[in-house]
């Protein structure tokens, strides 16, 4: 299972290692690797998000995660974001962003590809992070019969009766980005709006579409004698699976907005950023998904989707705090694999004690 769900991921990153090293020599070998492992960290709760989506899609729409979701992830992401994001802050047409990207260039001097786009950055941090936010809020406050970190849970689930409160908090949250982000208020409101929008337009288009469908199916089948209705557990296809996948990618989208950027701060090479993030880094993070999925991971180790959420949730805030205050990648990707680390650790001794309990229960002398 382990090399059927990674074997891809081992091969083209092998690829890309002897490409790096043809094409820089042992520095930009070097470097592949370096930003390969930090899209790797940044990502750990990407995964566990995406697993948890990613099951509720039918075989079909799996694979175009895999297929198309890849090349989305690979080039339009960690190079074609850049390029657009470069050009339309320069006002460059394609050609000239691209020129500009190839010459490299050092990341602090005025003009330069790594330059620009760091200069996009509160933009971009307040769409993600908003983004980011409302995803985490929406799980958080949600009411749940399984708790980790009961005491911020217990009375975050009380908050979440209050109607309307994810997007209270999340406009709190954005309000407050604004308040610290001086001259760029303008475009940080703005952006963060934008995410806000993103947000529940896509979601909200995911749940319509999924009903529709669930109301199709229902009609459909309510005349044939001893067939149930689909189950909670059926699998999404048509329309509500195409907007969990672009709800998926919006996702995946914001979590690399990071790495991306942070990437500068390593190379300013773009063929060097493309090969670690993309074809390393996104090709692993695609196959833990995977791997998650088909091994029932999340089922098994109940902690996981909270740590996740947690761990978004701190992404969320460091993301809209750089608008101001740089913060070290090694940082944010620490945040990302402690909270996981810590949540797999909690499901690893939870189960160990249910163990005991049944156990318990099964040698207990019966009563008369």
């Amino acid at each position: 299972m382990f090399l059927k769900t990674f074997g891809w991921s081992f091969a083209v990153s092998l690829i890309a290692l002897v490409v790096a090293f043809l094409y820089g020599g042992t520095q930009a070998l070097i470097l592949c690797v370096i930003l390969g492992i930090l899209e790797i960290s940044l990502s750990f709760d990407n995964a566990v998000v995406n697993a948890r989506i990613l099951e509720r899609m039918n075989p079909f729409w799996q694979k175009i995660f895999l297929s198309v979701g890849v090349i989305i992830a690979v080039f339009g992401m960690r190079i074609l974001f850049p390029l657009l994001i470069v050009g339309v802050t320069a006002r460059l047409n394609p050609v000239e962003a691209v020129s500009l990207a190839m010459a490299k260039g050092d990341p602090h001097a005025p003009g330069s590809y790594g330059f620009l786009l760091h200069e996009a950055h509160p933009q971009i941090a307040a769409f993600g992070g908003t983004f980011l936010l409302m995803l985490f809020l929406d799980f958080i406050l949600a009411r749940r019969d399984l708790k980790w970190i009961k005491f911020l849970e217990i009375p975050l689930e009380r908050m979440g009766k209050l109607e309307g409160a994810s997007l209270i908090l999340g406009m709190a949250g954005l309000a407050a980005a604004g308040a610290i982000s001086g001259e760029k208020q303008g475009v940080v409101l703005l952006s963060g709006l934008l995410g806000l929008i993103t947000y529940f337009l896509v979601n909200g288009l995911g749940n319509l579409f999924d009903i529709e469908e669930d109301d199709e199916t229902e009609g459909a089948h309510s005349d044939q004698i001893g067939r149930a209705a689909p189950s909670g557990a059926a699998k999404l296809a048509g329309k509500a699976a195409l907007m969990l996948f672009l709800y998926l990618e919006v996702i995946d989208a914001s979590f690399s907005f990071d790495g991306v950027i942070g990437a500068f701060a390593i190379t300013s090479d773009p063929i060097i950023i493309a090969l670690g993030l993309g074809f390393i880094g996104a090709m692993f993070v695609r196959s833990l998904t995977v791997f998650l999925v088909r091994q029932g991971t999340l089922d098994e180790f109940e902690y996981l989707d909270h740590g996740a959420h947690w761990a978004i949730g701190a992404l969320a805030v460091i993301l809209l705090v750089t608008i101001v205050l740089p913060i070290n990648e090694v940082v944010t990707g620490l945040v990302g694999v402690v909270f996981i680390g810590a949540a797999f650790i909690g499901s690893v001794q939870r189960n160990k004690r249910a163990s005991v309990r049944e156990q318990a229960e099964l040698f207990e002398p019966a009563k008369s």
